[in-house]
């Protein structure tokens, strides 16, 4: 699931043909999930598995919104998770899916 696999279309229709506004709103995307992935992480290490979900579905939402389904694919199972309180199972390799796909967004973006 490492593949960015971005509806660049989507995202377009979603700012009305505005490549500027598709520009600032990765930008944003970018720098919130880089938040939201310190307070996931900071979830996991603290036991907090609220916070884990809660920064997941911050994650999932942005990116869904502009079309980036591997990164909303990525935060949905960890927020899945963490909703469950299942924390243990939020293994390495999903929080590096996780962050393959941070890394992937910036490098598309």
């Amino acid at each position: 699931m490492s593949d960015l696999r971005w509806n660049r279309e989507f995202a377009l229709e979603q700012t009305g043909g505005d490549q500027e506004l598709l520009a600032e709103l990765l930008g944003l995307l970018r720098n919130s999930s880089a938040g939201d992935l310190q307070k996931i992480e900071a979830g996991l290490s603290g036991g907090d598995a609220a916070q884990v979900a809660a920064a997941a579905h911050s994650i999932k939402g942005a990116a869904a919104s502009l079309g980036v389904e591997g990164l909303r694919l990525a935060a949905h199972e960890i927020e899945k998770q963490g909703r469950e309180n299942r924390l243990a199972e939020i293994d390495g390799s999903v929080l590096r899916d996780l962050v393959s796909q941070l890394g992937s967004l910036k490098a598309d973006g």
